[in-house]
């Protein structure tokens, strides 16, 4: 079933203005003594690899800011920390929208909730010829997983003729209290078709395409697809039906 649902609380709301800013390559447009802002819309199916899963799609808020402190980009924000030539470092915060209520899936029936979660941590980038090359490590610090994540990832814009085209290449490494938090099967919550499933830590590999143009001055129309190879102790889990997962965003903004 699609619609579009209203947000739900002011943290969800939080993670989708800086979900959808994730599509506009922010860092070409900023300048070392100013801000570089705008504002826009986005569409978003969100996917979630749970088998039954009330797949949704929603209409999200988008806010593109990057300055010589701060840069909202990715699913959350990060405050720079300096620069040494084309090494980059700085300290992340987002949220991240990963947890269920029994009620998103009929496989879920009976399921406790699993919340979703703000990620602290710490991410180092360097641009260089072959593009941007980065490495995030961050932690739950909303404390219901106790998990950790470490994303690897590298990306090369090139233009083709007026639009810009961004493919990325990411593995992220999910460690074994997240696996089991969001995709193990506690005894107590077992059932039939649903046995009990305690998996291990496991790797997602994304490969995606960014592309942005703008058709009038100040305003960019953009558009993000890609597929997640799915980690091995995810797809094996009684919660899971498939082994990828696809993701889109389509929006607009006008940049002041």
């Amino acid at each position: 079933m699609t619609r579009l649902p209203p947000l739900r609380s002011l943290p969800a709301a939080l993670a989708a203005v800086a979900a959808a800013a994730t599509v506009l390559h922010a860092p070409a447009r900023a300048q070392a003594d100013t801000t570089t802002w705008g504002l826009g819309l986005a569409v978003q199916p969100e996917k979630r690899p749970y088998r039954q899963f009330d797949d949704k799609t929603r209409l999200l808020p988008v806010l593109v800011l990057e300055n010589r402190w701060l840069r909202v980009s990715g699913p959350g924000l990060e405050v720079k920390l300096g620069q040494a030539g084309g090494l980059g470092l700085g300290l992340t915060a987002r949220y991240a929208n990963d947890g269920y209520d029994a009620s998103d899936s009929p496989a879920l029936a009976g399921m406790a909730e699993r919340k979703a979660s703000v990620w602290l941590g710490a991410r180092a980038a360097w641009r260089g010829g072959p593009g941007t090359l980065s490495a995030e490590w961050s932690g739950d610090a909303s404390g219901h997983s106790k998990g950790q994540k470490l994303k690897l990832a590298a990306e090369h814009p090139f233009a083709a003729g007026s639009v810009l085209l961004t493919p990325r290449l990411a593995l992220t490494w999910h460690d074994r209290r997240f696996a089991q938090y969001y995709f193990g099967v506690p005894a107590a919550e077992a059932a039939a078709g649903r046995p009990a499933y305690s998996p291990g830590g496991f790797v997602d590999t994304e490969l995606a395409l960014r592309a942005e143009h703008s058709p009038l001055p100040h305003q960019v129309v953009f558009a993000d697809v890609g597929i997640t190879a799915l980690g091995r102790s995810l797809r094996h889990s009684p919660l899971v039906d498939r082994s990828t997962q696809p993701g889109l965003r389509l929006g607009w903004v006008y940049m002041f």
